[in-house]
């Protein structure tokens, strides 16, 4: 019977899991709970293919109780309910370890079927995720969980899997195997820290090679091909794309171009146009701003030019803007008037607005009083005459502080001197 090398290869105990030494290191506190026996409701969060259902069957067979594993893509509340009526019989009399996989696809009455037998404690819940459990699993679930976080492994972690992978390969097909320099060091680096997709791509080099006798040749080539763009970890609606936007902004507010280009690189090999494209001019205005207050048209103009051109040619205006707004002066100024104005109106603080200032086009507008008052700033000089422009209850407030900025600076100099502050 056909058995995946990433299951036949799967670790049998602690020691044997690759990575994650912060949480199964020596000392690491999930290690000690496994040891020591007393599992409590746990919630494994991570990527896929690093380790998570391991642990988690390591952890259930020290707990001694019966071992049930479900698939919240597939499973169902009659699923559940089946295995629930076994808790407290001859079949489970101390309760049952449960195994959710991918728990983020239960739903909220299917999450909330568990919740009676883990109070008891009954029912033992191992879940793991792939997507962040505090947007996905139900507060009732995780108040009665423990959270751990699995990390990506590094190539230096995958690369003895992916060699005893490929010397396990060499013993079932009888054959020689040749490596070509850089071939385990490669699908080490190129699959993302996910063992699983390392160990598919050595089954995938082997399968090229079903038909050799004595003797098999891997080529840096060959192993170019299986293991293509799988480095590159990314889900349009998961944790990921939002990371990678959070670095891609954040690289661009730390002026630090090259791992802007880095960033957008990433987004535009898996496809995704749209994203850059709306952050890029979110950008411009949010951590740009007034310090250069023509970015927008710039990026704005760069933005049309990759929409009209499509990828993969998008990628050089992008580029462009990427680098564009990562070198320009930045200013929050703009947000940061804007924040406090929205806070004032979100507090109650509005007011009314003053009846100067008050639409004075339209019959019987004299009679109400409104628009009496009003100076008309271009009859002055410099266009410019001190009035009220705030409702009363705000007329000191001030949103806007000019940013330490040439340009905001030198319209700051104009408007102290116009104003008589200077």
């Amino acid at each position: 019977m056909y058995q995946p090398l990433a299951d036949e290869l799967r670790p049998k105990t602690l020691d044997q899991v690759v990575g994650q030494r912060h949480i199964l290191g020596e000392r690491g506190i999930l290690r000690r709970m496994i040891e020591g026996g007393g599992v409590p409701n746990m919630i494994f969060y991570g990527p896929s293919g690093i380790g998570k259902t391991t642990v988690a069957e390591i952890a259930a067979a020290r707990i001694h109780r019966p071992f049930y594993r479900l698939n919240a893509t597939t499973a169902s509340l009659a699923d559940i309910k089946a295995i629930t009526a076994d808790v407290g019989t001859l079949l489970a009399p101390e309760g049952v370890v449960l195994y959710l996989d991918e728990i983020q696809y239960f739903n909220k009455k299917q999450q909330q079927s568990l919740l009676e037998f883990m109070e008891n404690g009954k029912l033992t819940l191992i879940a793991s995720t792939t997507e962040n459990p505090y947007f996905y699993v139900y507060n009732a679930v995780l108040s009665r969980s423990t959270v751990f976080e699995f990390k990506p492994l590094s190539p230096e972690e995958v690369l003895p899997v992916v060699r005893r992978g490929i010397q396990r390969m060499g013993e079932k097909g009888q054959v020689e195997v040749c490596c070509e320099e850089g071939v385990a060091e490669y699908i080490a680096r190129s699959c993302g820290g996910d063992v699983r997709k390392a160990l598919n791509a050595v089954e995938a080099l082997f399968a090229a090679h079903a038909l050799d006798l004595g003797q098999v040749t891997l080529t840096l080539e060959e192993a170019q091909a299986v293991a293509q763009r799988s480095a590159n970890r990314y889900d349009r609606d998961g944790d990921s794309h939002y990371d990678i936007l959070s670095a891609f902004q954040k690289s661009i507010r730390g002026s630090d171009p090259d791992a802007a280009v880095h960033y957008l690189a990433r987004l535009l090999e898996a496809g995704d146009l749209i994203s850059p494209c709306r952050r890029l001019m979110v950008i411009a205005s949010e951590d740009i701003g007034l310090a250069y207050p023509q970015a927008v048209s710039v990026v704005k103009a760069c933005v049309d030019s990759a929409n009209m051109l499509g990828l993969p040619e998008a990628r050089l205006p992008l580029a462009q803007a990427a680098i564009f707004l990562a070198t320009a002066p930045k200013s929050n100024s703009a947000i940061l008037a804007m924040e406090g104005a929205l806070a004032d109106l979100r507090a109650g603080n509005g007011g009314e607005v003053p009846t100067n200032l008050r639409d004075a086009h339209y019959d019987g507008a004299a009679k109400l009083g409104h628009g009496q008052g009003y100076r008309y700033a271009h009859d002055y000089p410099h266009h410019y005459v001190k009035q009220q422009y705030l409702p009363d209850t705000l007329k000191d407030r001030v949103y806007y502080q000019y940013g330490e900025n040439k340009t905001e600076q030198t319209a700051k100099r104009y408007w102290d001197l116009i104003k008589g502050e200077g």
